[in-house]
């Protein structure tokens, strides 16, 4: 049964989360959706763990579903990078799930929450899918699956605006996946393969086909609007403000970290570094793209009252550090992006649930309305400080590693404006999570907060799991480092680099 499993490990992590999605509806109305979801997340989390020690012990594994052998049929492809990402999005379900069960009930009607769960665990089915499948037009597909599941939840919201907030996504959404189906089909219009290892053995002999270059051209759009890249952002500040707490955690922390695996595998792996950056210089839109993400978004967020919407600007920002890592198109460079991919999910999937716990109890995430609130409910505005000292990158956290390495990148390659722009972006995020601070820690207490008492365990256990990590990880950092390096090296084509 261990053999079968382990044999079968890269289905396993897709068909089960799907399985679960279509079982959730059939369990009743009481708890045992969310007990499904919760064990099934924890399922995918161990098959993902499982799956990254097979690549670390044995090297890229290659699965062909129904056993047709690529490029013929589908394949399942799993190196150091969809392992690393794949790690990401089944851990922040594996700690948001169990959140979920008090957050749910408070903001969702008891007849829609076994349907909440079933599309929920699309969602990660999805996700997960886009990350592990070798095939281009499969991608596409589990990226519709899991768009299209994302849309639902985010109008699940109590409030009304969620669902102008949900169908401006649908609409952004759709043109971005458009704009990549378009793309892809340009590849295969001219390939004559959809499998992405043959595609990239195939596209260096094509580098000057303008069929080529158009497809790549749709495809980095549509792959920078799915993840959220500046100016193609517009979605993002109402979905994450207007979604429910629980999906606003669950969003933030994996779906832009996928649109970034999407946009990093097509650049790197099936395009090529020199076609990429050589030829076509995509290195100085991803600089350029990424440090006015950095300062606007920061700006933006600085100006916000409601919470939820400040850090969803802030996330604008972080995605452009993971486009100047990108854009650095060095070992190091890229290792930052890639490690940002992690670290980010911790810090920002932290500040959400522990901004859930303040939304449970105080029915608002608006700053006047927390004021004094560190008094009331000091484990929850705790967990919010230490998040936020890891997304300012504070020594000892996982946000600081990203930028020593960032700044590592742009040191190797002589850009000194860089490091600059890294510790602006730093000094802005000082001031957005310091309005938070100073409100809850330094003014009186609001006539909602003197009400409040701490939020319940099973929603700060979750909480402080994360910020665990984001203080693990930002002490031994051998493992996140070492899979970033090995990961960026894989894409760069480089041997032999060491963490």
């Amino acid at each position: 049964m261990t053999t079968l499993i382990i044999a079968n490990l890269p289905a396993l992590v897709v068909v089960v989360p799907l399985l679960a999605a279509l079982l959730a509806p059939l369990t009743g109305r009481g708890r045992a959706p969310w007990l499904l979801a919760t064990l099934t997340s924890w399922a995918a989390l161990a098959l993902a763990v499982a799956l990254l020690r097979q690549v670390l012990e044995s090297g890229t594994v290659s699965y062909a579903l129904g056993g047709w052998p690529p490029p013929w049929g589908i394949e399942y492809r799993v190196d150091e990078l969809n392992a690393f990402v794949l790690l990401i999005v089944a851990g922040i379900a594996a700690v948001v799930t169990p959140y979920a069960r008090l957050s749910v009930e408070r903001e969702i009607p008891a007849d829609r929450r076994h349907f909440f769960y079933s599309v929920y665990l699309l969602c990660l089915t999805g996700l997960l899918g886009i990350v592990i499948t070798g095939d281009a037009f499969n991608l596409y597909v589990l990226l519709e699956v899991s768009s299209l599941a994302t849309y639902t939840l985010v109008a699940m919201g109590d409030d009304r605006r969620a669902l102008t907030a949900s169908f401006n996504y649908l609409i952004l959404g759709t043109i971005g996946a458009t704009l990549l189906l378009i793309g892809i089909g340009h590849l295969y219009m001219v390939t004559g393969t959809l499998n992405m290892a043959d595609l990239a053995a195939r596209l260096p002999a094509l580098q000057d086909n303008r069929t080529v270059r158009s497809g790549f051209a749709f495809i980095v759009v549509g792959a920078s609007l799915k993840l959220a890249l500046f100016p193609l952002h517009l979605w993002l500040p109402n979905a994450y403000t207007r979604a429910p707490s629980v999906v606003t955690a669950l969003i933030a922390a994996t779906a832009t970290k996928v649109g970034a695996y999407v946009l990093l595998r097509f650049l790197f792996t099936l395009f090529g570094v020199e076609f990429s950056f050589a030829l076509l210089h995509t290195d100085i839109l991803l600089m350029l793209l990424g440090g006015t993400a950095v300062i606007a978004g920061s700006l933006v967020a600085i100006r916000q009252n409601n919470v939820k919407r400040m850090l969803a600007y802030s996330s604008v920002a972080q995605i452009g550090y993971m486009a100047l890592g990108f854009g650095l198109a060095n070992v190091t460079g890229l290792a930052a992006g890639i490690l940002h991919l992690f670290n980010h999910a911790l810090m920002k999937g932290a500040l959400f649930l522990a901004l859930g716990a303040v939304a449970y109890r105080l029915g608002a995430a608006h700053i006047d309305d927390m004021a004094g609130l560190g008094r009331r409910m000091p484990w929850t505005m705790a967990a919010f400080v230490a998040g936020g000292l890891s997304l300012i990158g504070i020594p000892l956290t996982v946000g600081f590693i990203s930028k020593w390495y960032l700044v590592l990148g742009a040191l190797e390659r002589g850009w000194w404006p860089l490091v600059v722009l890294v510790l602006v972006g730093s000094l802005l995020a000082v001031v957005y999570v310091w309005r938070v601070v100073e409100a809850a820690y330094f003014k009186p207490a609001s006539a909602r907060a003197a009400k409040v008492e701490e939020a319940p365990w099973s929603l700060l256990l979750p909480t402080w799991v994360l910020i665990a990590a984001n203080v693990y990880f930002g002490v031994d950092t051998r493992l996140t480092t070492g899979l970033a390096l090995k990961a960026a090296a894989l894409l760069l084509g480089v041997d032999g680099v060491e963490p």
